[in-house]
């Protein structure tokens, strides 16, 4: 398989880098962080103006590109450990809408998202915070023509930003916990939503959002009724596959603050990078780097082609997490204590590493998940 980007991907890697280096500075990065909604219209507006939120959706409604090139942009956001509702909006809830959504809804939606106009995100997770259909709880009730939600979802990202939520609620018991479970297209101002933002380690911004009688007029109905779970699979691999070329685009820039810093930092008359033992940790990090990036291009390439990469889509996000883990482990030890500091940005990259490990499953999920795919 040839790893190389096209001209087009090409083109919009630097689209990508150049508006990033200009609009996303540390000074940029550390103020996100502390913002309630952790970005500001004007950078939301220059991504729209760029074409950036219309990438992967399909041309019919202002969209450009495919996912190879929503992955290469999104590795050049990890890069700048970039914090927006970009990922929930473009990865989470244009897939949402992209896999279930009638020819209105698409274009609807997919045209305000492909505008820059909208904010978009998904509510999975509930109590466990599991990633599984026996975890959705929140109930959805037939009430005339639409449905009566109740219940709270845990770690629903960018949804204080959120115009739209997409709810799963589960509309009936069924003999296995993937029946029953149908996905809902939800105002974030309607009455009954309520959304509580949480505080997170890694500056992310995430809610709870708690559902008490909110109705839902059938046309917001997305999908087929009690079957939400196989769609919500294709939305779960083609996240996970975003969160690795973010946090591949995250260690890349983790090894280069690490050589830059080997450079600088003299000890003994030397600079730290003279050593072997520096040289030896900044080469295990780019092995794993240059791993991490082709077990996510391949399985980006077969869910760009339609193929069936539930396999590839686990191994690359096992493999991802593991590896990302070690990369920011030496990144921290060549920095000594400095990398730790308030001034410093590589922590983070570290937190925000640690949290696109577990969104969506983490390593040891991937591999459960793997084990049952090999045996079936």
């Amino acid at each position: 398989m040839d790893f190389g980007l096209n001209e087009q991907q090409e083109m919009m890697q630097t689209l990508a880098r150049d508006v990033l280096a200009a609009e996303y500075t540390d000074k940029v990065l550390k103020a996100a962080v502390k913002d309630e909604r952790g970005y500001t219209p004007e950078l939301w507006k220059k991504l729209a103006e760029t074409n950036l939120t219309g990438l992967s959706l399909p041309e019919q409604y202002g969209g450009v590109g495919d996912f190879l090139d929503l992955t290469v942009v999104l590795e050049e956001m990890g890069r700048v450990c970039f914090l927006s509702p970009y990922f929930s909006t473009v990865v989470l809830g244009a897939s949402a809408i992209m896999a279930a959504g009638s020819d209105v809804q698409q274009h609807q939606y997919l045209t305000d998202i492909a505008a820059g106009k909208i904010i978009m995100t998904l509510a999975l997770t509930e109590t466990k915070a599991d990633y599984s259909p026996a975890d959705v709880l929140a109930k959805a009730e037939v009430q005339g023509t639409g449905f009566v939600l109740n219940g709270t979802k845990l770690f629903v990202p960018d949804a204080q930003s959120a115009d739209y939520i997409i709810i799963a609620a589960r509309t009936k018991l069924g003999l296995k916990p993937e029946d029953g479970i149908t996905l809902f297209i939800i105002d974030a101002k309607t009455e009954g939503l309520h959304i509580v933002p949480l505080k997170t380690a890694a500056g992310d911004k995430q809610s709870e959002v708690i559902l008490r009688n909110v109705y839902v007029l059938p046309e917001n109905i997305l999908g087929p009724v009690d079957g939400g779970w196989p769609l919500i699979e294709k939305i779960l691999q083609r996240a996970n596959i975003a969160r690795c070329a973010q946090m591949v685009g995250l260690a890349q820039q983790a090894l280069k603050m690490t050589l830059d810093y080997a450079k600088e930092r003299i000890a003994f008359g030397h600079p730290i990078g003279a050593f072997q033992a520096i040289q030896h940790r900044c080469a295990d990090m780019l092995i794993d780097i240059e791993g991490s990036r082709f077990a996510t291009y391949q399985a980006a390439w077969r869910l760009n082609e339609g193929l069936e990469a539930a396999k590839e889509v686990a191994v690359a996000k096992a493999w991802v997490s593991q590896a990302c883990k070690r990369v920011m482990a030496s990144a921290h030890q060549v920095h000594g204590a400095i990398g730790f500091t308030e001034d410093h940005v590589l922590h983070y990259y570290t937190k925000r590493s640690r949290a696109y490990e577990f969104s969506f499953g983490g390593a040891d999920a991937q591999l459960e998940k793997l084990a049952e795919l090999y045996w079936k």
